[in-house]
């Protein structure tokens, strides 16, 4: 957590990954996000991983530092509520981050009639409204076909890592402070559409796969867990340890060369070759006959020879581990770095909560604050920040249109 942030206020009404990542990212950095949630909580409220008691982390990792107010928004006076807070008043507010979709009671032009001056940065699946989440963009853009090895012919293999969702909330987070840095020039507000697919899309075009397949007519090919364009893959050590090497540049493959007491062999392919290795297409063209020199060396030493030899030689690699072994053995992985720190959550569970990925040089950083019961701050967003009485929040409880934390 920084205080980088401290008085922007950003009202929140999303579920699942991406939106929510974005409000996480802007909490961390020290804004006030205020999210509300249907009382009993929204779409992705109880949604795995769950505690043995059914409290969701997921929910509690995406949410954490954020302020929580639970209301009836199937009633039209529980909308009314949450378009008050969305469009309250004031300097430093007016921002409202959401994936409901662009046509309902949260579409733009019914909030903007109530401020003019609204930032409402909407995080979409398809440009056209439809819906879509990352399996679904994945699968229409070929990455399912990459994925694998070759031996699965045109069998689709889904990633397990979010990237379009991961990258849609980083992409939302910057896209709000640039309206709102516009809306300090010019006074004015204004509308941000952000598509999970136009993401995906976009990003393949800037990596020059877009490219690639439009002046080739051809698809990549499934390449299993060699490295595209490049040196890598994965090797087995004489005690079965199984490492990720890869070789981008041609420091790294030196690196690798002396750490392996390669160096006679190369210098014998390369000239056999008529080419350089220092050349990173090189490297990916004869993979082959690289794979199987490296192959053999690794077959050589243990992981512990190797380590230090890796480190010494500014190798870059990686063991390969289940989740479970690198907390138990990655110093980086732990309280000790302070990225992380133990947190008691509403779940009623104390474990590793991440803050702000990145170090800012010359600010505080404070350690992550835990996720909010649902509805933990009800009462004091509708007093402080809609200025309601307490008979009038009082009311509001007997009538059922907002609720407070459960006990």
């Amino acid at each position: 957590m920084y205080k980088i942030l401290q008085g922007l206020r950003v009202v929140e009404g999303a579920s699942f990954i991406a939106a929510p990542s974005c409000g996480l990212y802007l909490s961390q950095l020290g804004a006030e996000v205020i999210r509300f949630d249907m009382i009993g909580g929204g779409p992705d409220y109880r949604r795995w991983p769950q505690s043995r008691e059914g409290a969701s982390f997921y929910w509690e990792g995406l949410n954490k530092g954020k302020k929580s107010i639970a209301i009836d928004l199937t009633r039209p006076e529980g909308r009314e509520l949450a378009i008050g807070i969305a469009t309250a008043p004031g300097l430093d507010r007016g921002i409202f981050l959401t994936n409901f979709p662009a046509d309902g009671f949260l579409a733009y032009d019914k909030l903007a009639g109530r401020r003019a001056d609204l930032i409402l940065v909407r995080v979409m699946g398809r440009p056209d409204g439809g819906n879509a989440v990352d399996h679904t963009v994945n699968c229409a853009i070929g990455i399912p076909s990459l994925t694998g090895p070759p031996s699965l012919g045109e069998e689709p293999v889904n990633h397990v890592l979010p990237a379009w969702d991961i990258a849609t909330g980083a992409y939302a987070a910057f896209a709000l402070l640039a309206a709102e840095r516009q809306r300090r020039l010019d006074g004015k507000g204004q509308e941000i559409r952000i598509p999970l697919s136009d993401v995906a899309m976009a990003t393949l075009g800037h990596l020059g796969q877009v490219a690639e397949v439009s002046t080739s007519g051809t698809d990549r090919p499934r390449l299993g867990n060699d490295v595209f364009g490049t040196f890598g893959r994965d090797f087995v050590t004489r005690d079965g340890k199984r490492v990720m090497i890869i070789a981008v540049t041609a420091r790294q493959w030196s690196g690798l060369v002396e750490a392996l007491a390669l160096d006679r062999q190369v210098a014998a392919l390369e000239a056999k070759l008529k080419l350089s290795f220092r050349d990173e297409g090189a490297r990916y063209e004869q993979r082959a006959a690289l794979n199987a020199l490296v192959e053999e060396a690794m077959r050589k030493r243990s992981l512990d020879e190797l380590a230090p030899a890796f480190a010494r030689c500014a190798v870059c690699w990686g063991p390969y581990r289940a989740l479970s072994e690198a907390l138990a053995e990655d110093r980086d992985f732990s309280a000790a770095n302070p990225l992380f720190s133990l947190v008691e959550q509403p779940s009623g569970h104390r474990y590793l909560a991440a803050g702000a990925a990145a170090t800012f040089g010359g600010q505080v950083r404070q350690p992550p604050l835990r996720a909010p019961h649902l509805g933990e701050h009800t009462d004091e967003i509708l007093s402080g920040h809609l200025g309601l009485s307490q008979a009038a929040i009082a009311d509001l409880h007997d009538r059922g249109l907002v609720a407070g934390p459960r006990p």
